[in-house]
Protein backbone atom coordinates (compact mmCIF):
# COMPACT_ATOMS: atom_id res chain seq x y z
CA UNK A 1 0.00 0.00 0.00
CA UNK A 2 1.37 3.41 -0.99
CA UNK A 3 1.71 6.33 1.41
CA UNK A 4 -1.29 8.11 -0.09
CA UNK A 5 -3.40 4.96 0.18
CA UNK A 6 -2.43 4.63 3.86
CA UNK A 7 -3.37 8.25 4.46
CA UNK A 8 -6.74 7.77 2.76
CA UNK A 9 -7.40 4.71 4.91
CA UNK A 10 -6.71 6.74 8.04
CA UNK A 11 -9.00 9.52 6.81
CA UNK A 12 -11.76 6.99 6.14
CA UNK A 13 -11.35 5.56 9.65
CA UNK A 14 -11.62 9.05 11.16
CA UNK A 15 -14.80 9.69 9.19
CA UNK A 16 -16.26 6.37 10.34
CA UNK A 17 -15.54 7.28 13.96
CA UNK A 18 -17.19 10.69 13.59
CA UNK A 19 -13.87 12.52 14.02
CA UNK A 20 -13.50 14.33 10.69
CA UNK A 21 -12.72 18.02 11.07
CA UNK A 22 -13.77 20.63 8.56
CA UNK A 23 -13.30 24.34 8.10
CA UNK A 24 -16.16 26.79 7.91
CA UNK A 25 -15.80 29.73 5.56
CA UNK A 26 -16.30 32.96 7.49
CA UNK A 27 -17.73 35.71 5.28
CA UNK A 28 -18.09 38.51 7.82
CA UNK A 29 -16.17 40.02 10.73
CA UNK A 30 -16.22 38.13 14.03
CA UNK A 31 -19.29 39.03 16.07
CA UNK A 32 -22.20 37.42 17.86
CA UNK A 33 -23.97 37.29 14.51
CA UNK A 34 -21.85 36.21 11.56
CA UNK A 35 -22.10 34.87 8.04
CA UNK A 36 -20.44 31.46 7.60
CA UNK A 37 -20.78 29.04 4.69
CA UNK A 38 -23.29 31.43 3.10
CA UNK A 39 -25.58 31.31 6.14
CA UNK A 40 -26.34 34.03 8.67
CA UNK A 41 -26.01 32.47 12.13
CA UNK A 42 -25.92 33.30 15.81
CA UNK A 43 -22.41 32.24 16.77
CA UNK A 44 -21.21 30.68 20.01
CA UNK A 45 -17.91 29.59 18.45
CA UNK A 46 -15.55 32.52 18.87
CA UNK A 47 -12.95 33.21 21.56
CA UNK A 48 -13.57 36.94 21.01
CA UNK A 49 -14.79 37.12 24.61
CA UNK A 50 -15.03 40.92 24.84
CA UNK A 51 -16.35 41.55 21.34
CA UNK A 52 -13.25 43.51 20.29
CA UNK A 53 -12.23 41.72 17.09
CA UNK A 54 -14.24 44.17 14.96
CA UNK A 55 -14.02 47.23 17.23
CA UNK A 56 -13.64 50.51 15.29
CA UNK A 57 -10.82 51.73 17.56
CA UNK A 58 -8.77 48.61 16.87
CA UNK A 59 -9.41 48.83 13.14
CA UNK A 60 -8.33 52.48 13.12
CA UNK A 61 -5.21 51.69 15.17
CA UNK A 62 -4.18 48.93 12.80
CA UNK A 63 -4.76 51.14 9.78
CA UNK A 64 -2.70 53.92 11.33
CA UNK A 65 0.01 51.45 12.34
CA UNK A 66 0.24 50.13 8.78
CA UNK A 67 0.41 53.66 7.43
CA UNK A 68 3.31 54.46 9.77
CA UNK A 69 5.22 51.16 9.81
CA UNK A 70 4.23 49.40 6.61
CA UNK A 71 2.64 45.99 6.28
CA UNK A 72 5.39 43.49 7.04
CA UNK A 73 8.15 43.55 9.66
CA UNK A 74 10.60 42.35 7.02
CA UNK A 75 13.02 40.58 9.38
CA UNK A 76 13.27 38.75 12.69
CA UNK A 77 13.25 40.74 15.91
CA UNK A 78 16.99 40.25 16.32
CA UNK A 79 17.86 41.58 12.87
CA UNK A 80 15.82 44.69 11.92
CA UNK A 81 12.25 43.50 12.57
CA UNK A 82 11.83 44.82 16.12
CA UNK A 83 9.79 47.99 15.62
CA UNK A 84 9.11 50.75 18.11
CA UNK A 85 5.49 49.54 18.26
CA UNK A 86 6.66 46.08 19.31
CA UNK A 87 8.76 47.63 22.06
CA UNK A 88 5.91 49.81 23.32
CA UNK A 89 3.61 46.81 23.45
CA UNK A 90 6.06 44.65 25.39
CA UNK A 91 6.44 47.38 27.99
CA UNK A 92 2.66 47.88 28.19
CA UNK A 93 1.94 44.16 28.53
CA UNK A 94 4.47 43.65 31.32
CA UNK A 95 3.01 46.60 33.23
CA UNK A 96 -0.55 45.37 32.67
CA UNK A 97 0.09 41.91 34.18
CA UNK A 98 2.35 43.29 36.91
CA UNK A 99 5.55 41.50 35.89
CA UNK A 100 8.99 43.02 35.18
CA UNK A 101 9.29 42.23 31.47
CA UNK A 102 7.56 40.65 28.47
CA UNK A 103 8.51 39.17 25.09
CA UNK A 104 6.23 39.08 22.04
CA UNK A 105 5.62 35.95 19.97
CA UNK A 106 3.70 35.51 16.72
CA UNK A 107 1.33 32.89 18.18
CA UNK A 108 0.51 31.28 21.50
CA UNK A 109 1.71 27.94 20.18
CA UNK A 110 5.11 29.45 19.40
CA UNK A 111 5.27 31.08 22.83
CA UNK A 112 4.56 27.81 24.61
CA UNK A 113 7.01 25.86 22.46
CA UNK A 114 9.71 28.38 23.29
CA UNK A 115 9.83 28.25 27.05
CA UNK A 116 10.50 24.67 28.12
CA UNK A 117 12.79 24.02 25.15
CA UNK A 118 14.88 27.03 26.12
CA UNK A 119 14.97 26.41 29.87
CA UNK A 120 15.10 22.63 30.28
CA UNK A 121 17.26 19.69 29.26
CA UNK A 122 17.46 15.92 29.71
CA UNK A 123 18.20 16.11 33.44
CA UNK A 124 15.14 18.26 34.14
CA UNK A 125 11.43 17.51 34.56
CA UNK A 126 8.05 18.88 33.53
CA UNK A 127 4.87 18.34 35.56
CA UNK A 128 1.78 18.92 33.44
CA UNK A 129 -1.98 18.85 33.99
CA UNK A 130 -3.56 16.05 31.93
CA UNK A 131 -6.03 18.49 30.37
CA UNK A 132 -3.41 21.00 29.22
CA UNK A 133 -3.59 22.51 25.74
CA UNK A 134 -1.77 20.60 23.00
CA UNK A 135 0.89 23.29 22.71
CA UNK A 136 1.93 22.77 26.34
CA UNK A 137 2.18 19.03 25.72
CA UNK A 138 4.25 19.62 22.61
CA UNK A 139 6.68 21.90 24.41
CA UNK A 140 7.50 19.02 26.76
CA UNK A 141 8.29 16.79 23.79
CA UNK A 142 10.42 19.49 22.15
CA UNK A 143 12.36 20.02 25.39
CA UNK A 144 13.35 16.32 25.40
CA UNK A 145 12.93 16.22 29.14
CA UNK A 146 11.01 13.84 31.39
CA UNK A 147 7.28 14.48 31.43
CA UNK A 148 5.02 13.72 34.40
CA UNK A 149 1.28 14.27 33.97
CA UNK A 150 -0.95 14.67 37.00
CA UNK A 151 -4.77 14.27 37.12
CA UNK A 152 -6.66 17.42 36.30
CA UNK A 153 -6.19 20.09 39.02
CA UNK A 154 -5.08 17.39 41.51
CA UNK A 155 -2.81 19.29 43.88
CA UNK A 156 -2.17 16.26 46.11
CA UNK A 157 -0.78 14.17 43.27
CA UNK A 158 1.25 17.11 41.96
CA UNK A 159 2.83 17.52 45.38
CA UNK A 160 3.79 13.84 45.52
CA UNK A 161 5.40 14.10 42.10
CA UNK A 162 7.37 17.23 43.01
CA UNK A 163 8.44 15.82 46.37
CA UNK A 164 9.81 12.63 44.83
CA UNK A 165 11.58 14.31 41.90
CA UNK A 166 15.35 14.57 41.84
CA UNK A 167 15.39 16.66 38.66
CA UNK A 168 17.79 19.59 38.57
CA UNK A 169 15.16 21.97 37.19
CA UNK A 170 11.43 21.45 37.68
CA UNK A 171 8.71 23.20 35.70
CA UNK A 172 4.97 22.92 36.37
CA UNK A 173 2.88 23.59 33.25
CA UNK A 174 -0.84 24.37 33.35
CA UNK A 175 -3.60 26.18 31.56
CA UNK A 176 -4.95 29.00 33.71
CA UNK A 177 -8.42 28.56 32.21
CA UNK A 178 -8.81 25.16 30.59
CA UNK A 179 -9.88 25.63 27.00
CA UNK A 180 -12.36 22.75 26.72
CA UNK A 181 -13.65 22.60 30.31
CA UNK A 182 -13.72 26.29 31.23
CA UNK A 183 -12.56 25.72 34.80
CA UNK A 184 -9.66 27.50 36.48
CA UNK A 185 -6.35 26.16 37.79
CA UNK A 186 -5.76 26.49 41.57
CA UNK A 187 -2.88 28.90 41.02
CA UNK A 188 -2.12 29.94 44.65
CA UNK A 189 -1.82 26.32 45.75
CA UNK A 190 0.33 25.45 42.73
CA UNK A 191 2.62 28.40 43.35
CA UNK A 192 2.99 27.41 47.00
CA UNK A 193 4.10 23.93 45.92
CA UNK A 194 6.60 25.42 43.49
CA UNK A 195 8.11 27.53 46.24
CA UNK A 196 8.24 24.54 48.60
CA UNK A 197 9.87 22.16 46.11
CA UNK A 198 12.07 24.59 44.19
CA UNK A 199 10.04 24.49 40.97
CA UNK A 200 8.78 27.11 38.53
CA UNK A 201 5.19 27.62 37.42
CA UNK A 202 4.28 28.36 33.81
CA UNK A 203 0.68 29.44 33.25
CA UNK A 204 -1.02 29.54 29.86
CA UNK A 205 -3.62 32.29 30.36
CA UNK A 206 -4.92 32.27 26.79
CA UNK A 207 -8.54 32.19 27.96
CA UNK A 208 -8.19 34.36 31.06
CA UNK A 209 -6.23 37.36 29.85
CA UNK A 210 -8.58 40.29 29.23
CA UNK A 211 -11.45 38.57 31.05
CA UNK A 212 -10.34 37.63 34.57
CA UNK A 213 -9.51 40.19 37.22
CA UNK A 214 -10.95 43.61 38.00
CA UNK A 215 -8.95 45.25 35.20
CA UNK A 216 -8.94 42.18 32.99
CA UNK A 217 -5.24 41.49 33.38
CA UNK A 218 -5.84 37.79 33.88
CA UNK A 219 -5.31 34.92 36.26
CA UNK A 220 -2.66 36.60 38.42
CA UNK A 221 -4.96 39.54 39.17
CA UNK A 222 -7.88 37.14 39.66
CA UNK A 223 -5.99 35.44 42.50
CA UNK A 224 -4.20 38.59 43.64
CA UNK A 225 -0.81 37.02 42.93
CA UNK A 226 1.85 39.71 42.88
CA UNK A 227 5.11 39.68 40.96
CA UNK A 228 6.90 36.42 41.71
CA UNK A 229 10.14 35.21 40.12
CA UNK A 230 8.81 31.65 40.02
CA UNK A 231 5.96 32.61 37.69
CA UNK A 232 6.32 32.31 33.91
CA UNK A 233 3.20 33.83 32.39
CA UNK A 234 1.95 33.34 28.83
CA UNK A 235 -1.15 34.87 27.25
CA UNK A 236 -2.50 35.18 23.74
CA UNK A 237 -3.64 38.34 22.01
CA UNK A 238 -6.13 36.82 19.57
CA UNK A 239 -8.92 35.90 21.98
CA UNK A 240 -10.30 38.47 24.45
CA UNK A 241 -7.84 41.05 23.10
CA UNK A 242 -9.34 40.61 19.65
CA UNK A 243 -6.15 40.82 17.54
CA UNK A 244 -3.32 38.25 17.16
CA UNK A 245 -0.09 37.04 18.70
CA UNK A 246 1.07 36.20 22.22
CA UNK A 247 3.56 37.12 24.88
CA UNK A 248 5.56 35.60 27.71
CA UNK A 249 6.10 37.67 30.85
CA UNK A 250 8.22 37.13 33.93
CA UNK A 251 11.42 38.24 35.58
CA UNK A 252 13.85 40.38 33.61
CA UNK A 253 16.42 37.58 33.70
CA UNK A 254 13.90 35.11 32.25
CA UNK A 255 12.93 37.41 29.39
CA UNK A 256 16.57 38.28 28.64
CA UNK A 257 17.37 34.57 28.48
CA UNK A 258 14.42 33.75 26.21
CA UNK A 259 15.46 36.53 23.85
CA UNK A 260 18.82 34.77 23.50
CA UNK A 261 17.61 31.14 23.48
CA UNK A 262 13.95 30.84 22.41
CA UNK A 263 14.11 29.34 18.93
CA UNK A 264 10.53 30.21 17.96
CA UNK A 265 11.36 33.84 18.74
CA UNK A 266 14.80 34.01 17.14
CA UNK A 267 14.21 32.13 13.92
CA UNK A 268 11.05 33.75 12.56
CA UNK A 269 10.03 37.05 11.06
CA UNK A 270 8.53 39.50 13.53
CA UNK A 271 4.78 40.04 13.36
CA UNK A 272 3.57 43.12 11.48
CA UNK A 273 4.01 46.23 13.68
CA UNK A 274 0.44 47.28 12.93
CA UNK A 275 -0.76 44.30 14.98
CA UNK A 276 1.02 45.76 18.01
CA UNK A 277 -0.68 49.09 17.38
CA UNK A 278 -4.07 47.36 17.44
CA UNK A 279 -3.23 45.47 20.64
CA UNK A 280 -2.17 48.70 22.34
CA UNK A 281 -5.58 50.16 21.48
CA UNK A 282 -7.29 47.02 22.77
CA UNK A 283 -5.47 47.20 26.12
CA UNK A 284 -6.89 50.66 26.70
CA UNK A 285 -10.42 49.40 26.11
CA UNK A 286 -9.88 46.35 28.32
CA UNK A 287 -8.65 48.53 31.19
CA UNK A 288 -11.23 51.32 30.83
CA UNK A 289 -14.44 49.63 29.66
CA UNK A 290 -15.09 47.35 32.62
CA UNK A 291 -18.75 47.11 31.66
CA UNK A 292 -17.78 44.62 28.95
CA UNK A 293 -16.63 42.11 31.56
CA UNK A 294 -19.65 42.86 33.72
CA UNK A 295 -22.00 42.18 30.82
CA UNK A 296 -20.15 38.98 29.92
CA UNK A 297 -20.48 37.72 33.49
CA UNK A 298 -24.21 38.44 33.39
CA UNK A 299 -24.50 36.36 30.20
CA UNK A 300 -22.60 33.50 31.84
CA UNK A 301 -24.81 33.52 34.91
CA UNK A 302 -28.01 33.76 32.87
CA UNK A 303 -27.07 30.72 30.79
CA UNK A 304 -26.18 28.67 33.86
CA UNK A 305 -29.35 29.69 35.70
CA UNK A 306 -31.78 29.11 32.84
CA UNK A 307 -30.38 26.12 30.91
CA UNK A 308 -31.91 23.17 32.75
CA UNK A 309 -31.74 19.94 30.75
CA UNK A 310 -32.11 16.27 31.68
CA UNK A 311 -30.20 14.61 28.83
CA UNK A 312 -27.15 16.86 28.69
CA UNK A 313 -25.59 19.10 31.32
CA UNK A 314 -23.31 22.10 31.60
CA UNK A 315 -19.96 21.29 33.12
CA UNK A 316 -18.80 23.34 36.15
CA UNK A 317 -17.40 26.62 34.83
CA UNK A 318 -17.57 30.27 35.84
CA UNK A 319 -15.83 31.50 32.67
CA UNK A 320 -16.93 32.37 29.14
CA UNK A 321 -16.28 28.75 28.14
CA UNK A 322 -19.44 26.80 28.93
CA UNK A 323 -19.13 23.16 27.82
CA UNK A 324 -22.31 21.15 27.41
CA UNK A 325 -21.43 17.51 28.07
CA UNK A 326 -22.97 15.10 25.56
CA UNK A 327 -20.77 11.98 25.63
CA UNK A 328 -20.91 10.24 22.26
CA UNK A 329 -19.26 11.72 19.17
CA UNK A 330 -22.23 11.09 16.91
CA UNK A 331 -24.72 12.61 19.35
CA UNK A 332 -22.60 15.73 19.78
CA UNK A 333 -22.47 16.12 16.00
CA UNK A 334 -26.23 15.59 15.68
CA UNK A 335 -26.90 18.22 18.32
CA UNK A 336 -24.55 20.72 16.68
CA UNK A 337 -26.16 20.09 13.29
CA UNK A 338 -29.66 20.45 14.75
CA UNK A 339 -28.78 23.83 16.24
CA UNK A 340 -27.44 24.92 12.86
CA UNK A 341 -30.87 24.24 11.31
CA UNK A 342 -32.14 26.81 13.84
CA UNK A 343 -29.51 29.34 12.77
CA UNK A 344 -27.24 28.76 15.77
CA UNK A 345 -23.60 27.76 15.41
CA UNK A 346 -22.03 25.82 18.30
CA UNK A 347 -19.08 23.50 17.64
CA UNK A 348 -19.04 19.82 18.57
CA UNK A 349 -15.75 18.99 20.28
CA UNK A 350 -14.59 15.38 20.03
CA UNK A 351 -11.48 13.29 20.76
CA UNK A 352 -8.55 13.72 20.61
CA UNK A 353 -9.24 17.34 21.61
CA UNK A 354 -11.13 15.98 24.64
CA UNK A 355 -10.90 12.52 26.28
CA UNK A 356 -12.79 9.64 24.71
CA UNK A 357 -16.42 9.49 25.78
CA UNK A 358 -16.59 13.20 26.66
CA UNK A 359 -17.70 14.75 23.37
CA UNK A 360 -19.42 18.05 24.01
CA UNK A 361 -20.66 21.32 22.63
CA UNK A 362 -18.27 24.12 23.51
CA UNK A 363 -20.45 27.19 24.07
CA UNK A 364 -18.31 30.33 23.96
CA UNK A 365 -19.95 33.46 25.31
CA UNK A 366 -19.01 37.01 24.44
CA UNK A 367 -19.75 40.51 25.61
CA UNK A 368 -21.22 40.93 22.11
CA UNK A 369 -24.07 38.56 23.01
CA UNK A 370 -27.36 39.85 24.36
CA UNK A 371 -29.82 38.23 26.73
CA UNK A 372 -32.03 37.59 23.70
CA UNK A 373 -29.15 35.68 22.05
CA UNK A 374 -28.67 33.49 25.12
CA UNK A 375 -32.41 32.87 25.41
CA UNK A 376 -32.51 31.81 21.74
CA UNK A 377 -29.77 29.26 22.43
CA UNK A 378 -31.49 27.96 25.56
CA UNK A 379 -34.82 27.54 23.78
CA UNK A 380 -33.16 25.71 20.87
CA UNK A 381 -31.34 23.32 23.20
CA UNK A 382 -34.54 22.52 25.10
CA UNK A 383 -36.27 21.88 21.79
CA UNK A 384 -33.37 19.71 20.64
CA UNK A 385 -33.66 17.59 23.78
CA UNK A 386 -37.25 16.80 22.83
CA UNK A 387 -36.68 16.36 19.09
CA UNK A 388 -33.53 14.24 19.27
CA UNK A 389 -34.78 11.83 21.91
CA UNK A 390 -33.78 8.27 21.12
Amino acid sequence: MSLLQELQTELDERAQAGLTRRRRLLQSPQSAHIRADNQHVLSFCSNDYLGLANHPALIAAMQQGAAEAGVGAGASHLITGHHQLHQELEVALAAFVGLPAALLFSTGYMANLAVAAALLGRDDAIFADKLNHASLNDTAVLARTSLHRYPHNDIAVLEKMLASSSAKRKLVLADAVFSMDGDIAPVPEMLALCERYDAYLMLDDAHGFGVLGKQGSGILEHFNVGSNDRVIYMATLGKAVGVAGAFVAGSQVLIDYLLQQARTYIYTTASPPAISAAVLASLQIIKNETDRRSHLNKMIQYLRDELQLTRWHLMPSSTAIQPLMVGHNEEALRLSEYLLTKGILVPAIRPPTVPKGTARLRISLSAAHTLADIKQLIDALKEAERELAV
